[in-house]
């Protein structure tokens, strides 16, 4: 991975993990406002509150493991058994993000929120769902590209050995 790539990514990643803070500290309050001014009972708008503050955990948790990943990268240890707790923790992250989503979905539909807006929702919770799975498997070709990489440290020592 080149280091321009590296560094375009590294921007990205920060831009989102400000954005992701700036969300939480000052578009959360407003939102609670709004609730409120909506007439929307407290219990409803505690839960929607604590959803949309656990949804942008999940994405920050799954940003700093990026960055991690991405360092062990740069620095060739990313074939590494080390890769496999920021590789786990991003899929919990993203499973817990799509649970949260349906969560939403399953709050709105007793409501006013049009049904369609509900469907809506639970479908953004499966397109996550497949994300998470998407993660899954990666970790499985990570698992083996970590083993094709120990394989061949072995075959090099035995080949030094015998030279």
């Amino acid at each position: 991975m080149g280091k321009l790539l590296t560094l375009a990514l590294r921007a990205v990643l920060a831009l989102a993990l400000a954005g992701s803070l700036f969300v939480q500290v000052r578009m959360v309050p407003l939102i609670s406002v709004d609730l409120e001014e909506a007439g929307t009972d407290a219990g409803t708008r505690i839960l929607a509150l604590v959803i949309v503050l656990l949804g942008i955990a999940t994405v920050q948790v799954t940003l700093v493991c990026v960055w991690r990943l991405l360092t062990m990268v740069r620095r060739g240890t990313v074939f590494s058994h080390a890769a496999f707790r920021y590789v786990d923790i991003i899929f919990g992250a993203v499973a817990a993000a799509s649970v949260l989503v349906f969560a939403l979905a399953v709050m709105l539909a007793p409501g006013d929120a049009a049904p369609g807006i509900v469907l809506l929702i639970c479908g953004a919770s499966l397109l996550i769902a497949g994300v998470a799975l998407i993660v899954l498997v990666l970790r499985t070709l990570l698992a083996q590209a970590v083993a094709r990489d120990a394989e061949a440290n072995h075959l090099r020592a035995e080949l030094g050995e015998a030279i």
